[in-house]
């Protein structure tokens, strides 16, 4: 039901942020528990998302195999994995320092209210990016054990990432939403617009990433990656067309995981080798 595999979106910012935030390598607890805080929080969302869709999926041709749906889990055992997965969140957190610890509730109320939110907002993409953004920001946070202004641009980025990249997952269901009353921009915005808005998040995304390099004085190797971040982007959206659709699942899995890794590298290289 819950693939490790999807955490490798956002895992990278993360550990990318607890690099920026140490000016090095963070102690190794500290890499540890963020590892354990992302991933659990991470399977509690999916798997909340994957108990309260449960009859959606099952409607949906291309989710009616899921495990649930299917009677592979039960939903009680599906409920009894998002607790567990929570409770192991709230101990990281409390392992890393009494402010995350404090933060913990929020981070899980936003996980959790993303799975309704597409039931009545076309802003679902955005909340589901907030959400993420939880993990660079929480890894800051959990080394510094403070928030500072010089975190922002990060999490900013990660917002925008991820809520354009969620666009153009959406486009796949965009009958479906319409004939279910469920809403995303694909649903009210129609294909050709809604990649429009998906490529205005990803440029964004991108000049917070060059602003990120500048607040933490970046070097050349740094920029260089955030070339290839481009180059990636670019070629992201080139699979994805108005009139070919095909190329869905590449688009969404794998170029969004190289652009995290991407970033994690050069972002690792520069301050760790610099």
């Amino acid at each position: 039901m819950i693939k490790f595999s999807h955490s490798l979106f956002a895992l990278p910012f993360a550990f990318s942020s607890a690099i920026l935030a140490a000016g090095g390598l963070p102690p190794a607890y500290k890499i540890l528990w963020i590892t354990v805080a992302m991933v659990s929080a991470r399977s509690a969302a999916m798997g909340l998302n994957r108990v309260i869709d449960r009859r959606i999926d099952a409607q949906n041709p291309r989710t009616k195999n899921r495990e649930i749906p299917t009677g592979v889990i039960t939903v009680a055992d599906a409920v009894a994995f998002v607790v567990v997965s929570s409770i192991i969140f709230v101990v990281s957190a409390y392992m890393l320092n009494p402010l995350c610890l404090m933060l913990s509730p929020v981070a899980l109320a936003i996980i959790y209210l993303y799975s309704y939110t597409k039931r009545f907002t076309w802003v679902c993409h955005i909340v589901l990016g907030v959400a993420i953004a939880f993990a660079p920001l929480g890894a800051w946070i959990a080394v510094r054990g403070s928030f500072t202004i010089e975190a922002v641009p990060l999490p900013v980025a990660v917002v925008l990432w991820l809520a354009g990249f969620d666009i153009l997952y959406a486009l796949a269901d965009i009958e479906f939403d319409r004939s279910h009353g469920l809403h995303s921009i694909p649903q009210r915005f129609g294909i050709r617009t809604s990649l429009n808005i998906a490529r205005v998040f990803h440029m964004v995304t991108w000049i917070f990433l060059i602003i990120c390099g500048g607040v933490f004085h970046m070097g050349i190797v740094y920029y260089t990656g955030m070339a290839i971040v481009a180059g990636l982007l670019i070629y992201e959206h080139r699979l994805v067309r108005p009139g070919d659709l095909s190329k869905l699942n590449m688009a969404f899995f794998n170029m969004n995981g190289y652009i995290s890794i991407t970033v994690l590298v050069f972002i690792a290289f520069d301050k760790l080798l610099g």
